[in-house]
């Protein structure tokens, strides 16, 4: 029963956002556009499909749900991290005395472009798009076996490792729950 809510809920989320798409669009000095002006009918019809399918990108209307925030929030936290790492890698390899320091920049310059998946995940999140659950699921995944390996290794990188794991188990159970998906538009498919 609990899916028909869903589903009768999502439904009426898209009638209210046609509305608005309508009223917006009869609003513009465009949407006469067509009459003396020489445009064929049938380009104004396809602008009005793009502005459909430019609003199924749209955020949902309605409050961002707790378990949204918090997932979009650990995300961001996982994505700074990983840039500020990134970041000192690379000064070090620039600066410091490593090694291989083309092995150390290349290192510095890798880490700072995966931090921009958990990044772009997390804005995505917080805007609520259908998009950002998919990134933000695989950083998580990502992220386990090195939360394994850092356990593995001992010393300091032990509560590094675990500080990890939960960060990314928390982030999956979020995203995973029915609350989380329904805010970002996705629901059981409609048979």
């Amino acid at each position: 029963m609990s899916s028909k809510k869903s589903a009768t809920a999502k439904k009426a989320q898209r009638a209210t956002a046609r509305k608005a798409t309508e009223r917006k669009a009869a609003s513009r000095p465009e949407a006469g556009a067509g009459v003396g002006t020489g445009v064929r009918a049938g380009a104004g019809a396809s602008k009005a499909t793009g502005a459909v399918a430019a609003d199924a990108d749209a955020a949902p209307v309605g409050p961002r749900p707790n378990r949204l925030t918090v997932a979009a929030v650990l995300a961001a936290a996982e994505g700074v991290v990983l840039l500020g790492f990134g970041v000192y890698v690379l000064i070090m390899g620039l600066a410091g005395d490593p090694e291989s320091p083309q092995q150390a920049e290349m290192l510095g310059v890798t880490v700072v472009a995966l931090a921009l998946l958990p990044l772009l995940a997390a804005r995505g999140l917080w805007l609520r798009r259908r998009w950002s659950r998919g990134p933000a699921m695989i950083t998580q995944l990502m992220a386990l076996p090195v939360a394994w390996t850092l356990v593995q290794n001992g010393g300091g990188l032990i509560a590094a490792g675990v500080v990890t794991a939960i960060a990314a188990l928390a982030v999956m159970a979020l995203l995973i729950n029915p609350t989380a998906t329904e805010a970002l538009g996705i629901g059981p498919r409609d048979a």
